[in-house]
């Protein structure tokens, strides 16, 4: 397992996968931890819980920086990154005890409630485009519902992991509570199985979401799966294009465009398509690609090589179909320039695929009603992007997209507050919230006569 800076291509470290032995014992230490982790007091967890966003503040320049050496991301946005993951630390800390208090529901009987109870070790297999987020949005309310942990991270982002679990130790979580397994995905099936694991939450591609929940069908064991999206950022004529653009340029080329909920697909209404187009080509053209540990770069490299030829790939077959290339469409071993093309339309990978990159897809519709159609004209279902004058219009276009979260006039977002999750192969469950606290809990009925 290698972990290589994908702008200079130079090897960062090497590391070898743990054994069979070293995963059993994991495996068995989460397991014995969780009879006396589950009897912690939640005002302990939610303490430790706090000591972690501040140990994740304390050394979130340092953290920041292995995220750009391993995957590319600009420096500015990976010391984000980790105050975003402190933030939620914040967040469960203190809401925690209400998310997982008892529900009292009034029946025939003398008392009737539900609560939530853990349900053990829970694997977490997570990706490297938010080394950070992606692995504390799960861990944090999982172990505050009084579960213990298992993180099989991609391997190129190794370093972060190992870093996560050394911030772990560091709040003074208890061994066993959270732990990381340096492991292949092509091994992940065999642990899902393993008795021990009680349920599975992958953030991944589709085809990962397909393997996992093959394997965890196959034991009838819960997963929650988040299998990234095409997202639409629809905008209609009364939209004030002054108010929005920040919104759609960084919905699109945050993380350098390598984001599940980046708006990738641009369908936009007649009358304001040529101004809309025109803002959007001088932004692009604006903005600076290179050195991704330079603060004032906007675009680093992408995570990996292979990926940036996938990119162009999506791009080149999509123009032999007959889209319109307006500014970009270059790539230099991993660095893509951000890239701009119209007529997108279905039948073209840049409409019907994820494009993982910072490739914006521009589509004109004569009306809203063609627009929301070419917005579910998608088998992806994580989140969408209204832009109007008409907050009660968007709210009432929304009602009609197929997907698990509508913005209006603001690109897509998780926050630790809402719940977060898709439809069609985008997934299925939530994380964040109340609803991402409680996916891995038994919710239990008691009926007292």
């Amino acid at each position: 397992m290698q972990s290589i800076n994908p702008f200079t291509g130079e090897r960062i470290a090497t590391y070898e996968q743990d054994a069979y032995e070293i995963i059993d014992q994991k495996l068995a230490q989460a397991e014995s931890s969780f009879s006396e982790w589950k009897s912690t007091p939640l005002s302990d967890k939610c303490g430790l819980v706090s000591n972690l966003g501040k140990s994740l503040i304390a050394n979130k320049e340092d953290l920041a920086q292995l995220a750009v050496s391993e995957m590319g991301k600009p420096i500015s946005q990976a010391v984000a990154e980790v105050e975003k993951c402190a933030w939620l630390c914040e967040h469960y800390s203190k809401n925690a005890p209400t998310y997982l208090s008892r529900n009292e529901i009034k029946t025939e009987a003398a008392k009737s409630w539900v609560d939530y109870e853990p349900l053990g070790v829970i694997l977490g297999i997570m990706p490297w485009n938010f080394p950070y987020w992606q692995v504390i949005r799960f861990a944090v309310p999982t172990v505050l519902a009084s579960n213990t942990t298992l993180l099989k991270h991609a391997s190129n982002v190794t370093g972060c992991a190992e870093a996560i679990e050394g911030i772990f130790r560091k709040a003074g979580f208890p061994t066993g509570v959270f732990s990381h397994l340096k492991l292949s995905g092509n091994k992940t099936s065999e642990i899902i199985k393993d008795h021990r694991i009680r349920a599975v939450s992958l953030t991944g591609s589709e085809n990962a979401g397909k393997s996992v929940a093959s394997a965890a069908g196959s034991v009838l064991k819960k997963c929650v799966l988040e299998l990234g999206g095409s997202n639409a950022f629809v905008i209609l004529n009364d939209a004030k294009l002054d108010f929005i653009m920040d919104a759609a340029v960084n919905g699109r080329i945050q993380n350098n465009g390598q984001s599940c909920i980046a708006a990738k697909r641009f369908i936009v209404q007649e009358g304001i398509y040529n101004d809309f187009k025109n803002r959007l080509i001088r932004r692009f053209e604006e903005l600076n690609v290179g050195d991704p540990s330079n603060p004032l770069t906007d675009i680093g490299p992408l995570a990996r090589v292979d990926l940036a030829i996938e990119l162009e790939n999506q791009l080149n077959s999509s123009l032999k179909k007959g889209a319109k290339l307006l500014v970009g469409g270059s790539r230099e071993g991993a660095l893509f320039q951000p890239t701009i093309i119209e007529n997108s339309l279905p039948g073209m990978p840049c409409f019907d695929q994820e494009t993982f990159g910072p490739l914006a897809a521009l589509t004109r519709v004569n009306s809203a009603e063609e627009a929301i159609n070419l917005a579910n004209r998608s088998n992806f279902g994580l989140g969408a992007t209204i832009c109007s004058g008409s907050i009660q219009n968007s709210i009432e276009l929304g009602k009609e997209i197929e997907d698990g979260a509508v913005f209006v006039n603001e690109m897509v977002k998780s926050d630790p507050r809402l719940p977060f999750g898709g439809t069609k192969i985008s997934g299925y469950g939530r994380e964040l919230g109340a609803w991402g606290i409680r996916e891995f809990t038994n919710v239990k009925t008691y009926f007292v006569k």
